[in-house]
């Protein structure tokens, strides 16, 4: 039977507000450090204490479930950072991924109140002091990378999502009823609203609910997601994993713009040659071809890193995620472009082609006139 979604609009029971006894609050910040990274290379430049991250089968999921290839994860000290009330933890989680992806995860203590994770998902709602001190963490790491990183280069844009993981609530309820009583407080967290939502918003919201167990629930949303229940961090794992897709997807697809507007420029000085033996540099029709295996390649990189079809309930939590992150769209744009430059490779290359017939053409017509002429020229058979 699938899981009940919370129902807005339901009058609160008399029941205390919960508390929240034990949970955490994860900021994830993901980046792109270049074309790919060299991971074996990268750890032996990092200082000691990484390890090859891996999703922990807390369920009962396959032994082969996977990253392919599994991204370096290291732990840095990070002073904490104030997020109003709460601080960060000064442990700071970070992933590497062989295709130049760098996800850094901060953690904040959750304890109080429930109605304080509004306070602190405002707070974090663009928060300049976190994202500062997280692209300094990753530019001092690609420094210390260095030539284990192809292209290096750490983009502007940058993906956040917060994951808040709540494992034990009180005083104990039915999870139902609690989130059925403060769907509304629940809508606002993940949105990071301080004003009430409509119902209409409300309900979007709170959509894309998943559960394993009786006592377990996931929401998913654009912004953040809420994990009630133990032994979740399988699930925040594939929730940090489709940010960081949705990151190199965006960049991308941003990159793909560029390479389309220089292929565009070459074929377009190209048919500016009148002379039909002038045709397109080489050099021009190679960079076209460079820019699309370059980028190709990221793009099956990104999408075949991690595989989810051992397990089931994971697999639904990263449909979901995928859903919500609108990553088919941006995979879709991805695919239109990759064939448009494929196509404009193709005419150049044909044009190519039939330019360097037409010169072959032209000289054959040329030594068959000299063939017929030279006879004909007086002395010519002297």
């Amino acid at each position: 039977m699938p899981p009940q979604v919370p129902t807005p609009g339901t009058p609160p029971s008399q029941s205390p507000q919960p508390r929240v006894v034990r949970g955490t609050c994860y900021a994830m910040f993901a980046y792109d450090v270049g074309l790919a990274i060299n991971l074996e290379q990268a750890e032996q430049r990092i200082a000691a204490g990484t390890q090859r991250g891996s999703l922990r089968a807390q369920r009962r999921t396959p032994h082969y479930f996977d990253y392919q290839p599994a991204p370096v994860r290291l732990t840095l000290n990070s002073a904490p950072i104030q997020v109003g009330a709460q601080a960060t933890d000064t442990a700071v989680d970070i992933l590497l991924f062989d295709f130049g992806a760098v996800s850094v995860q901060y953690s904040i203590p959750l304890h109080g109140p429930f109605a304080d994770l509004l306070a602190v998902s405002t707070e974090l709602y663009a928060h300049s002091a976190l994202l500062a001190e997280s692209r300094r963490l990753v530019e001092s790491l690609a420094q210390q990378l260095g030539p284990t990183v192809a292209h290096p280069a750490i983009a502007d844009l940058v993906e956040d999502y917060q994951v808040y993981q709540l494992e034990e609530l009180a005083p104990a309820a039915e999870l139902h009823d609690t989130l059925r009583e403060h769907a509304a407080l629940l809508a606002q967290v993940l949105r990071a609203e301080r004003t009430p939502l409509a119902a209409q918003e409300i309900d979007d919201t709170l959509a894309c609910a998943i559960s394993y167990a009786p006592d377990d629930r996931t929401l998913i949303d654009w912004n953040a997601a809420l994990l009630f229940g133990r032994n979740l961090d399988d699930v925040r794992a594939v929730l940090e994993f489709a940010n960081i897709e949705l990151l190199e997807l965006r960049y991308l697809d941003d990159r793909l713009d560029d390479v389309l507007d220089q292929a565009y420029q070459i074929a377009a000085k190209g048919r500016q040659r009148w002379l039909p033996f002038v045709r397109t540099n080489p050099a021009d029709l190679w960079r076209i071809a460079r820019l699309q295996t370059d980028h190709a390649v990221l793009y099956e990189g990104v999408n075949n890193a991690l595989k989810l079809l051992g397990d089931q309930f994971l697999a639904r939590v990263h449909r979901l995620a995928t859903q919500r992150f609108h990553l088919t769209e941006w995979d879709q744009s991805i695919q239109r472009k990759l064939q448009t430059i494929e196509s404009i490779y193709e005419k150049v290359s044909d044009r190519n082609a039939n330019r360097r017939m037409e010169v072959l053409e032209w000289i054959i017509i040329l030594l068959i006139a000299l063939g017929i002429v030279m006879p004909l020229l007086p002395h010519a058979g002297q």
